[in-house]
């Protein structure tokens, strides 16, 4: 056999896993319902939810580099106060008839080893486009243990002036707080997996 064929096909077979290593994820709906914590009046801490989104990630871990999007729809909001719902989709909050999606895409991943730890991005809500990085917890990646698919998932938070997308009604009389808690919980499939 031709010596330089086999060297050839060792490095094929050495390179062929290190290509493999990019990876396209797309978010779970029912797992990666983001939500918000605000302060209302200075008494107490209230909490909303979205519950429509998707997105996908691109994830190369051994490179430690990839790419996150996620659109959710703005008139999913909830506040577990159907009096209130239709105020926080109102003209005054997040307006969802004139904006009806919150972006938010990734600038640059963070990772510690091959664990993502941090992702910096813009945020466009209300027409206004600003950085948010957001702080990852609780990652990891592995077999979902009852579909025996591959994924990925974790805990994101940060926290953010909403005054700063123009969302300024009743912040001034923490009605509710200007800074808001935003989590987002995720777990998202593997795309390649079937």
């Amino acid at each position: 056999m031709n010596v330089s064929l086999v060297v050839a096909a060792g490095f094929v077979a050495v390179a062929l896993p290190v290509a493999a290593q990019e990876a396209t994820y797309v978010f779970d709906g029912a797992h990666s319902r983001p939500a918000f914590e605000v302060h209302h009046l200075g008494y107490s801490t209230q909490f909303g939810m979205f519950d429509k989104v998707s997105g996908k990630a691109t994830l190369d871990r051994a490179a430690r580099k990839g790419s996150i999007e996620i659109a959710i729809d703005a008139a999913s909001v909830r506040t577990f106060e159907p009096r209130l719902d239709g105020a926080v989709k109102g003209e005054k909050f997040f307006n969802v008839e004139k904006f009806p999606t919150i972006a938010y895409k990734s600038t640059s991943l963070h990772f510690e080893g091959d664990r993502l730890v941090g992702v910096d991005g813009e945020l466009t809500m209300l027409g206004v486009t600003k950085p948010l990085a957001l702080k990852v917890v609780n990652f990891k990646c592995g077999e979902q243990p009852f579909s025996k698919k591959p994924m990925c998932g974790g805990d994101a938070t940060a926290t953010m002036k909403r005054s700063d997308w123009g969302m300024t009604t009743g912040a001034q009389t923490l009605t509710p707080a200007d800074e808001v808690t935003l989590r987002i919980p995720f777990e998202a499939y593997r795309q390649d997996a079937g």
